[in-house]
């Protein structure tokens, strides 16, 4: 009796150990990428004086800045579109810390 409760035990052991070293099951394939939305193409310039025109800046959609319409950057930056200047700071966006500078083009100096 004792020797069948052995060989038993030992077929239980056996079996699990068996169990145990079997290939787990492949993991899932990887979700497909959704891939990126091409960048919009660069503003025309046309685009960029309707703009001006209006009062929009130039909103960087990667670094969260906007640029006035007298920064040199307006308008040119890679990933970017015109909105006015209180949606972008609705939005979070700063204004830029050089180039433009204000958002009133400078007035000169009256002459003597």
């Amino acid at each position: 009796m004792k020797i069948l409760s052995i060989l038993a035990l030992g077929a239980a052991l056996s079996s699990g150990l068996v169990l145990a070293q079997t290939p787990a099951a492949k993991p899932a394939a990887p979700a497909a990428k959704t891939a990126k939305p091409a960048p919009a193409p660069p503003p025309s310039a046309a685009d960029i004086a309707n703009a001006k025109a209006k009062g929009l800046v130039w909103a960087n959609l990667n670094t969260k800045v906007y640029h006035y319409s007298t920064d040199s950057t307006y308008g040119t930056t890679k990933n970017g579109k015109f909105m006015a200047e209180a949606d972008a700071k609705a939005a979070g966006y700063r204004a830029a810390k050089t180039g433009g500078g204000s958002k009133k083009t400078a007035t000169p100096a009256p002459s003597k």
